[in-house]
């Protein structure tokens, strides 16, 4: 998911909120809506005063000048009056791009919010970093800023081929590109000969960059290469890989949604392989 256009990130609330104001809160990973389900909305501030939501407002920034907060809400609460909870997956293609993708920055902003009520170094309670969003230890001074995970992708091809594979948790007859996260220590490119090497076996050189993809399922940054086969047979980590195989460029199997990096990665390649 990309920052949308019109969208200006800040974390300072301003002394008044319009009544405007699309409150994106969440329980758990479950996110508020209202509105029909085949066209999902986010609540407005007055919606969610009227629904009796409560608690402390983060704000993520506006939107073509509307203000965009985020919210967490108690876990053992009933679903608020007149809306519903849904997990961010099943509003793929429902609600608006750009809402989604703020959604996206919601949840992360609120786990982070979670999670760091306390200091990890003392135990101390933290605050808000009043000039940027981080917490910040009153006792010991320790400063942590919210979690991002970077993890490579990487599509290996092989002259006109695609080698795809399928990790164990997908569903029947999906193929998509081989991804994992970096390591301490390691570069993007590190991590992609040693994921590479480790999940399937292969050896692969000329790294080329293709694009990156905010995914916040918890918080990583996708991170998306092709790579060339530079030798080795297929050798599938069974743990992870249920299945990798070389696909020809004008014949891909089922590929993931739309929304991931990973398919336009894939076609994109695809694309240019049968045009050569």
């Amino acid at each position: 998911m990309h920052t949308p256009p019109g969208f200006v990130a800040a974390h300072a609330l301003p002394d008044v909120l319009a009544a405007h104001a699309l409150v994106f809160a969440f329980q758990d990973a479950r996110l508020a809506i209202v509105g029909p389900d085949e066209a999902p909305a986010i609540p407005v501030l007055a919606e969610a005063t009227r629904a009796g939501l409560d608690g402390r407002l983060l704000m993520l920034g506006t939107l073509a000048g509307t203000p965009c907060v985020a919210l967490a809400l108690p876990g053992e609460a009933p679903e608020p009056p007149g809306m519903r909870l849904s997990g961010l997956r099943p509003l793929f293609f429902k609600l608006p791009e750009a809402h989604l993708a703020i959604a996206a920055r919601a949840f992360q902003i609120v786990e982070f919010e979670r999670t760091h009520r306390f200091c990890g170094h003392c135990g101390s309670a933290t605050r808000d970093k009043g000039s940027e969003r981080a917490k910040e230890c009153p006792a010991c001074g320790y400063v942590v800023y919210p979690r991002v995970s970077p993890a490579m992708m990487a599509l290996v091809t092989r002259g006109r081929e695609i080698l795809l594979a399928r990790a164990h948790r997908f569903p029947p007859g999906m193929y998509s590109a081989l991804a994992g996260f970096v390591e301490p220590g390691e570069t993007i490119e590190d991590c992609i000969v040693r994921e590479v090497r480790e999940e399937v076996g292969l050896e692969v050189g000329r790294l080329t960059y293709f694009a990156s993809q905010s995914w916040s399922f918890p918080h990583s940054l996708m991170i998306a290469f092709t790579a060339e086969y530079a030798g080795g047979e297929i050798r599938c980590e069974d743990e992870e890989i249920a299945e990798a195989r070389w696909f020809p460029a004008d014949a891909m199997p089922p590929l993931p949604p739309s929304v991931s990096i990973a398919r336009r990665l894939i076609e994109a390649t695809a694309a240019r392989l049968r045009a050569t």
